[in-house]
């Protein structure tokens, strides 16, 4: 299928930097989220040639949800003696603005949440999606999404600092 190679790879080249962007925020590190959407596109690649059975209806949708599932699941394997310590975090591109600074501590306190929480917060507020899409994502009812978006923004205020809670408070869910 020459024509259905061509197609999926030009999805994949214009999706990946959008996949890169949530991959890196759900997972708090460039190599791991390189990995992440590596296995979301070969995923998705899977499912790609398999359309011509049951056609992807919206492909933009079904590799976001691939991602977060796949991130999901990775977190749930992972033994939680596994966490690499005592090297200091890789930090973002800085693209030249003095966001740099916000941008390590929201990283950080991120990397203090559940990956469950971590998730909900990254694709309510930061990918700007709604209580169904990113229910639907995650597998969940909108109630889920809803009430551990109020427990995650509460967990996370005290690791971001009163600078903040501000900006919380006036965007809730």
């Amino acid at each position: 299928m020459p024509g259905h190679d061509e197609e999926y790879e030009e999805f994949a080249r214009a999706r990946t930097p959008v996949l890169l962007r949530s991959a890196w925020l759900l997972c708090g590190d460039a190599h791991l989220a390189e990995d992440l959407v590596q296995e979301t596109l070969a995923k998705v690649y899977v499912r790609w040639h398999a359309a011509f059975r049951s056609p992807i209806e919206n492909p933009v949708a079904y590799a976001q949800t691939t991602l977060t599932r796949t991130f999901l699941s990775s977190r749930r394997r992972r033994s939680s003696t596994e966490r690499p310590t005592g090297t200091l975090p890789e930090r973002p591109v800085d693209d030249g603005t003095d966001r740099a600074a916000t941008r390590l501590a929201l990283l950080a306190a991120l990397d203090g949440l559940a990956p469950k929480d971590r998730t909900v917060l990254v694709l309510r507020y930061l990918e700007d999606l709604s209580v169904e899409e990113t229910a639907d994502r995650m597998g969940c009812s909108p109630g889920a999404v809803r009430s551990r978006s109020l427990r995650a923004l509460d967990r996370i205020r005290p690791l971001l600092g009163s600078s903040f809670s501000a900006d919380t408070e006036r965007h809730p869910s």
